[in-house]
């Protein structure tokens, strides 16, 4: 039977990875894993393949975006093939047009959810997730070129009083990941161009490094000290608040370091 199954990989490490989506694994004919969209600090692929007795294959953004993953379907046309994906599979919309592409040929496709970042992230930040407007990715800047999306984002959610949650960039083919201090650097250049006042040194901030691990860092505080703080290795996710529930406002106080002042910021 023609098959594709998108299975999540979840946050950290091959342990990640469900029971259901194990079960998948063993079963498939063919196995590809896609490792660009974010980063698994503890993932070992030797000892996924280990676990599950399959040869995982490691494709490359190429693959699934040039070449409109073309080599996956073509094993699947054969028979069941598990697609690895790290955190949850149809997060990227890369994985979503691949799963189209499957369906009009006549293979069927199903999908194994696994941890999110962005679930984790809002979860152990301590703000309330549907208190959340549109998230934002802050891209490397390029050149001299810097995107003013984020911004435009920050200051629309805030408007709103909505919490606004902003990926950080990954060229994983580089091995580059944006860091929560040259994210902020970049708004900072941004402020001193639109000066609105949305992103200053006193504007609160959350950092969270390496959600899902057995051991993140989670630090809310004005953007001027988060900025310094030693988040230490990557992935690195950032967060703007907006109007604070007063449950919120102890969260982070409690959960994340944040200054006592935080409490007078809480409706």
């Amino acid at each position: 039977m023609s098959e594709l199954v998108f299975i999540g990989l979840g946050l950290y490490d091959e342990k990640d990875i469900s029971i259901r989506g194990l079960e998948e694994l063993k079963e498939a004919d063919a196995v590809f894993a896609e490792l660009y969209t974010s980063l698994m600090p503890g993932l070992s692929i030797r000892k996924l393949e280990e676990m599950t007795g399959k040869a995982v294959k490691v494709v490359s953004r190429r693959v699934l975006e040039e070449e409109e993953g073309k080599q996956i379907l073509e094993e699947a046309k054969k028979g069941k093939v598990a697609f690895l994906v790290p955190g949850d599979p149809l997060i990227a919309t890369t994985h979503v047009d691949l799963r189209i592409r499957a369906e009009k040929m006549g293979i069927k496709t199903r999908v194994v959810h696994g941890a999110s970042v962005v679930s984790a992230v809002r979860g152990i930040s301590g703000l309330q997730n549907y208190k959340y407007g549109k998230a934002v990715t802050i891209p490397f800047s390029e050149q001299g070129f810097v995107s003013e999306t984020p911004y435009r984002v920050i200051m629309e959610n805030r408007k709103r009083g909505l919490h606004t949650m902003c990926y950080l960039d990954i060229k994983a083919e580089e091995q580059r990941y944006l860091t929560i201090k040259e994210a902020l650097q970049t708004l900072l250049e941004l402020e001193k161009q639109k000066k609105e006042q949305f992103v200053t040194p006193r504007t609160l901030v959350i950092g969270v490094a390496r959600a899902g691990s057995p051991e993140p860092i989670v630090k809310a505080g004005y953007l001027e000290e988060v900025m310094n703080h030693d988040f230490g290795a990557p992935p690195h996710t950032l967060i703007f608040p907006g109007k604070l529930h007063f449950m919120e406002a102890e969260a982070l106080i409690t959960l994340a370091d944040a200054p006592e002042q935080v409490r007078r910021m809480a409706e």
